[in-house]
């Protein structure tokens, strides 16, 4: 197996890993000490030091700002990308988070489109959005991280992520570093998720397809 498979399916597994930790949450042992794995809570010189250690790893969570309805709230999918992401790169020991990229494609504004209907929501064009991964994984690249994965929380922009990563990696063969569009993230929420809750009594009604009982439990 390559070295670029291997680290998809460790990925993979902490994802899963993460998922199941979710519910019901446990508390670390008394005396635990949970290294900080997120660059906003690090010096610069900290991070220097993680990075030259072997924390070459990086994971840039994705969320998005937009209506959840009358009870979520508004930056639901940052709040989840940004748990799940720190939950990942503790099992995997190795990797970073980069802060949560909360400014995503939602429809258009102008007239409003999608969730750009509703108060709150906050879109940008899928140009800027691509633009916008790709300096932050040219400004991490810069730094010493080697394996850059994009996780979004949100189906809207998989494509985008897509091509940000085939147009980087294209860019950096042979040069080190690589970029991966970690899809299975979010399919994960519309496959083995769905079909655990309804393993637990939950009908397609209640589940929803947003801001829903799936959204919610999640």
């Amino acid at each position: 197996m390559s070295s670029h498979k291997l680290k998809y399916w460790r990925l993979l597994f902490a994802f899963g890993a993460a998922l199941a930790a979710l519910a019901p949450a446990r508390a670390a042992p008394a005396g635990t000490t949970v290294a900080a794995v997120e660059l906003e809570e690090m010096t610069s010189p900290e991070l220097r030091e993680r990075i030259a250690a072997g924390a070459t790893t990086v994971l840039i969570p994705i969320g998005g700002t937009e209506q959840n309805g009358p009870y979520m709230t508004l930056g639901k999918h940052n709040v989840r990308a940004r748990l799940l992401a720190r939950q990942i790169a503790q099992r995997l020991g190795n990797a970073v988070v980069a802060p949560v990229v909360a400014y995503v494609p939602e429809g258009a504004i102008r007239p409003p489109a999608a969730h750009m209907r509703f108060a709150g929501t906050i879109s940008i064009p899928d140009a800027t959005f691509e633009a916008l991964l790709e300096a932050t994984a040219r400004s991490l690249r810069q730094h010493g991280f080697r394996d850059i994965v994009l996780l979004g929380d949100h189906g809207g922009y998989q494509k985008s992520e897509e091509r940000v990563a085939a147009r980087l990696n294209r860019e950096w063969r042979g040069e080190g570093g690589r970029v991966l569009a970690l899809l299975d993230y979010y399919r994960a929420t519309q496959t083995v998720y769905l079909a655990d809750l309804r393993g637990r009594g939950f009908g397609d009604a209640e589940l929803g397809t947003h801001a829903g009982l799936a959204d919610t439990a999640l």
